[in-house]
C-alpha cells in the first residue's frame, strides 16, 4: 500500500550517484521534497520524464521544491545516465537491499525488481501533501506535480 496524503513520509537514506549519503529528513525545515520513483535509468519513458523535469526545474526550485529521483539502479549507472543527461538533482540508489525504500512507499513491484512510477510531494514537516503511483509503461502527467507544488503554504 502506497504511503497516503497526510502522513509522515518514511525517512531513508541512500546513496547519490556520487555514492554520498543523502537523508530524506535532511530536508524538513528548509526545503519541500518532490520524490519521484521510476522504473531504470536509461529506459525510454524514464528518460522522458526526468529530461522533462530538467528543463523545467526552475518550476521546483522557485518554491522550495528538491527533486529527488529514486530507483533500484547502482550508483555507477546513475552517474553515467546523469551525465549523458545533465540531470543536476540527486538521484538516488535504491540498489540494497533491492528496492527497500520503493516497498517502504509501496511503489515496488516485486515480480518484476523495480520501482513503479510513483511521485511523492513531501513538505517540510516530512508530510506526504501528493502522491500519485503510475502503472508500468504509463507516463505521468506532471501538471498535476506543479499544481500540488504551487498549493504548497509558502
Amino acid at each position: 500500500m502506497a504511503v497516503a496524503v497526510g502522513s509522515k513520509a518514511p525517512d531513508f537514506t541512500l546513496n547519490d550517484y556520487n555514492k554520498q549519503p543523502v537523508k530524506l529528513s535532511d530536508f524538513q525545515g528548509s526545503k519541500n521534497v518532490l520524490l519521484v520513483f521510476y522504473p531504470f535509468a536509461f529506459s525510454g519513458i524514464c528518460t522522458g520524464e526526468l529530461c522533462q523535469v530538467r528543463d523545467e526545474l526552475s518550476t521546483y526550485t522557485d518554491s522550495d521544491v528538491q527533486v529527488i529521483g529514486v530507483s533500484v539502479d547502482t550508483p555507477f549507472s546513475l552517474k553515467a545516465w546523469a551525465e549523458q543527461e545533465g540531470y543536476t538533482f540527486p538521484l538516488l540508489s535504491d540498489f540494497w537491499p533491492h528496492g527497500a525504500v520503493a516497498t517502504e512507499y509501496g511503489v515496488f513491484n516485486e515480480a518484476a525488481g523495480l520501482a513503479n512510477r510513483g511521485t511523492f510531494l513531501i513538505d517540510t514537516e516530512g508530510v506526504v501533501q501528493f502522491a500519485e503511483i503510475n502503472a508500468p509503461g504509463e507516463a505521468r502527467d506532471q501538471d498535476a506535480w506543479k499544481k500540488a507544488v504551487s498549493s504548497l503554504k509558502g
